[in-house]
């Protein structure tokens, strides 16, 4: 053992002697100041736990977060579709109860129909219905909805039938304008691409001066369509050389005809 080494343990030997030699009061108070000098340390070492801990319970809360909102995103979608299919429904009932409702209090005899087929090349202008022969739809019979008027049927077949719809430069209608004694023929216009047609309404006085808003209805002359159908509003009014000539929009959105009604008389 070296010298160093011998020097060391008695130093040791001397300090536990003296520690030995202090009576129990003396080494509690030892003990006490000891823990007070530690007890930082423990404070410490208890708090970072606490705060492991904490940090531990707020992931967990977070996982279960995400959990939940995923959830109530795939509840949301659902009802959002849920939704839009009873406003489908809502919207159909709507429809048939003003179809119903328009047929119960109309003075015509009235057969309904539905839209079947259109025609690609001329969009605005003819539609097939599924009612025909059999149903008793003959030719030149007009074809309203609740809104007014649409058309007048040309081909027959025993099931089916086209319409020519009052847009098409063919189709003629005998008018008149309310709160005048102006009257004038009513027929479509061509137009290109995705732009709504309006009537003409020509053959009026040069002194019509109609306004904006004015309705054009039938006026029942020439047998085809009996008086009193809703055509349209007045859009403008312009004088020509010979009479004067107002642009009408039809009554009827006929790019979204779903059901429409064959006249086959008054009742």
């Amino acid at each position: 053992m070296s010298r160093t080494s011998i020097i060391a343990l008695l130093i040791f030997g001397a300090i536990l002697g003296y520690f030995l030699s202090f009576g129990a009061e003396t080494t509690r108070k030892l003990q006490a100041s000891i823990y007070q000098m530690l007890s930082p340390f423990f404070t410490t070492g208890s708090g970072l736990q606490k705060q492991i801990t904490s940090v531990r319970t707020g992931l967990k809360s977070l996982e279960e977060l995400g959990k939940e909102n995923a959830s109530l995103r795939v509840d949301n979608r659902q009802l959002r579709a849920t939704n839009s299919a009873l406003r489908d429904v809502e919207h159909e009932v709507n429809r048939l109860r003003h179809a119903l409702n328009y047929r119960e209090r109309s003075v015509f005899k009235l057969i309904p129909a539905e839209i079947v087929t259109r025609d690609a090349s001329t969009w605005w202008h003819t539609v097939t219905i599924n009612r025909g022969k059999e149903d008793h739809i003959e030719t030149d019979m007009p074809v309203v909805t609740d809104e007014g008027l649409v058309g007048k049927t040309t081909t027959v077949s025993n099931t089916i039938s086209v319409v020519l719809l009052v847009t098409d430069e063919n189709c003629k209608v005998a008018s008149s304008v309310e709160g005048t004694r102006e009257q004038g023929i009513v027929s479509g216009e061509r137009v290109s691409g995705g732009l709504a047609p309006l009537l003409d309404l020509n053959y009026l006085t040069k002194q019509a001066n109609l306004q904006p808003g004015q309705k054009a209805y039938t006026s029942g002359v020439g047998g085809v369509f009996p008086s009193g159908l809703f055509i349209g509003m007045v859009k403008s009014f312009k004088t020509r050389e010979l009479d004067g000539q107002a642009k009408v929009a039809p009554a009827v959105d006929l790019s979204r005809l779903e059901d429409v009604f064959v006249v086959t008389g008054r009742k």
